[in-house]
């Protein structure tokens, strides 16, 4: 977990939170005002929350997957919105290469009603697949045999809290290497 940090991230979270120095004195060893090391001690602490793996075990988190894949393909924004925490957020990146939402989508109604949008223009020729993504249940779409989407989620419980889309070619040769 520690290398998923910046190095002054690291510095202000040891510093502070396991050896208990105060934010000033952990300012004047890394140079930079109590307020910033404060920032990034907490920027530390929300890596290391979202790092722990989840307590849901894999086959409820295969079978939320499996649910949202089909009430996406449904087009069952209900259901969808059940499945979704209503915090959820969900992130892209097409990396200028392919089209995707610009913004993150946070809120689970809000994504439900993009999700939905996304099926009405569905190409015909896209299939979802369920495959392990970065170790978790996840989802891809592939279009001519192609893979053109991968999507990643974090749950907890029932709901999805995260979804990862990665639209973007570069970071989807893995997938499509032989």
């Amino acid at each position: 977990m520690l290398e998923s940090m910046t190095p002054a991230e690291r510095v202000a979270f040891i510093l502070h939170d396991v050896f208990r120095h105060p934010f000033a004195e952990v300012a004047e060893i890394v140079g930079r005002s109590p307020a910033a090391c404060r920032q990034l001690a907490s920027s530390a602490r929300r890596r290391i929350r979202v790092a722990r793996p989840s307590a849901t075990p894999t086959a409820q988190r295969a079978g939320v997957v499996r649910a949202f894949m089909q009430a996406w393909e449904a087009k069952d924004i209900d259901a969808l919105v059940r499945l979704l925490d209503p915090d959820a957020k969900a992130t892209a990146d097409g990396g200028g290469l392919a089209i995707t939402f610009l913004e993150p989508i946070e809120g689970g109604e809000q994504i439900a009603r993009a999700w939905i949008e996304l099926a009405r223009h569905r190409p015909d020729d896209m299939t979802f697949h369920e495959r392990t993504v970065n170790g978790q249940p996840g989802l891809v779409a592939q279009q001519n045999g192609a893979i053109v989407t991968v999507f990643a989620f974090q749950i907890e419980g029932d709901r999805i809290q995260r979804i990862w889309v990665v639209r973007n070619p570069d970071k989807l040769r893995p997938w499509t290497a032989d």
